[in-house]
């Protein structure tokens, strides 16, 4: 089910809204066709009934031949007239269905009195009026039915036909005063017919105005946070993003206030940490330096290169940690890049030092970035890869999508429950702890939070082959 669901926000909503609207006019639909259907019923049950009792009331008021001549007068199908001495016995006469007793009570009301009536009902009024298998003997009014229907044309007899297989077959038996009955057979409407195009047609409109609506309303709702999660995104890449604009629907602008005090917040607390740690390099650069004087003076040659190798490092991990504090929150320098010369210019300072890199695969274009990160974050990983596994190989995968730079090495690799904490800052594993290697545990971790910043990721994996490959992926930006 989660998977069916629309992964946006928006998308949810307007499918809740859909859903809710095409169910909501289906039900209006189905109520009003039903009422509109016991209405027609109900409209044509009183005018058959104030028919039938007019004829009743003039067959009461003339005598017997009289009333034979009248009764086939008004004969006329689909509404049959016949005179009968006696009710005819019908097992129908026993059904009591709705539309029976509100034709009984619309008849009643119509002769004013409660005289004697039989009122049956069939549901197939096309064959004979539906009566055919109920009767003891010929219904009234089928040989007229049937004489008139025989005089009709095919086509006519057809319509005539259709027309009353939509219509509920009643036989109606009324007592005159003096004792003898008239029949009257006559059809209905069932009232379940089909529902007229405009109706339809405007319960469509209505529905599709309702979803426009709808869609500009959610779209409208949800851009703001599309915003936002668009600028949260960019603030990873660019802490001096220019803020977000405080317009719109009050929850909007409290949201893009909120937003904006903490990017503030952020630019403040990094500028403040920055300048802590710079005022700390400073200060302890006069200590440093006066150490090394102070180990010039030392005649053990040893002792004096053991001090200067230790001030050394604490010079260079008080370099390191100040660019890792400072080296993000500058403002990023976009611009295209040539990575196959970037690439070339880093492994010729590395042969200049004695390093073999190697270099397989080639660009098919610039990649758009800031240079001076880029080729900070490379730099980092050509030293890990060189003072750790002697020689570094990159291989470069460029696509129309993303470039993708693996430096591969021929060291020991990591283990496994390490290759993610090697990332952490001052994080180092036991085996390069050696003076010949060891290192500050910021290279890494500086390398990945370029590639972060650039919208990419930066991974590490043991090669089935032995050594290390860490994998920089880093996207196009789109044209």
């Amino acid at each position: 089910m989660k998977r069916l669901l629309p992964a946006s926000l928006f998308g949810r909503m307007m499918l809740v809204l859909s859903i809710g609207l095409i169910l909501a006019q289906l039900l209006s639909a189905s109520i009003n066709f039903a009422e509109r259907d016991r209405a027609v019923l109900r409209n044509s049950g009183m005018q058959s009934a104030q028919r039938i009792a007019d004829v009743v009331k003039l067959l009461d008021s003339m005598p017997h031949q009289e009333r034979l001549r009248i009764a086939k007068v008004l004969s006329v199908p689909p509404q049959v007239v016949e005179l009968e001495p006696s009710p005819v016995k019908t097992t129908a006469a026993a059904m009591r269905s709705a539309q029976t007793m509100m034709f009984s009570q619309a008849l009643h009301s119509a002769l004013g009195d409660e005289r004697p009536l039989i009122v049956s009902a069939s549901a197939n009024p096309s064959e004979a009026n539906g009566f055919s298998d109920m009767h003891r003997r010929p219904l009234p009014g089928m040989a007229s039915m049937a004489a008139y229907m025989s005089g009709m044309t095919q086509a006519s007899r057809s319509s005539m036909q259709a027309f009353m297989a939509e219509k509920l077959g009643f036989l109606i038996q009324v007592q005159l005063h003096d004792g003898s009955w008239v029949a009257f057979t006559t059809q209905l409407h069932q009232g379940a017919q089909a529902p007229p195009w405009h109706l339809l047609l405007t319960l469509l409109v209505l529905l599709a105005s309702v979803l426009f609506l709808s869609f500009v309303a959610v779209r409208w709702m949800t851009r703001p946070l599309a915003v936002l999660a668009s600028a949260a995104e960019s603030l990873g890449e660019d802490i001096h993003r220019p803020p977000l604009p405080e317009a719109g629907p009050a929850e909007v602008r409290r949201a893009a206030h909120a937003f904006n005090t903490m990017q503030a917040q952020l630019i403040r607390f990094i500028t403040d940490r920055t300048r802590i740690f710079s005022a700390m390099s400073h200060d302890l650069k006069t200590p440093i330096t006066r150490m090394r004087l102070r180990a010039e003076l030392l005649d053990d040659d040893d002792v004096r290169a053991r001090f200067e190798k230790d001030l050394l490092e604490m010079e260079q991990m008080v370099k390191y940690t100040l660019d890792f504090m400072r080296g993000l929150d500058q403002p990023q320098h976009i611009q295209p890049i040539d990575i196959m010369s970037l690439l070339e210019s880093l492994q010729a300072d590395a042969e200049e030092m004695g390093r073999e890199v190697q270099i397989q695969g080639r660009t098919n274009k610039p990649f758009v970035g800031d240079p001076a990160r880029i080729k900070r974050c490379l730099a980092n990983l050509l030293d890990n890869a060189v003072l750790y596994g002697e020689r570094a190989l990159i291989v470069v995968d460029d696509s129309a999508t993303s470039l993708t730079l693996r430096i591969q090495d021929q060291g020991p690799g990591i283990p496994e429950e390490e290759l993610e904490k090697v990332f952490e800052p001052f994080h180092r594993l036991e085996a390069s702890r050696s003076r010949q290697t060891g290192g500050t545990g910021l290279g890494l971790g500086i390398a990945r939070d370029i590639a972060r910043a650039a919208g990419g990721r930066l991974t590490l994996q043991n090669r089935r082959d032995g050594g290390m490959e860490a994998i920089l992926e880093l996207p196009h930006s789109p044209a």
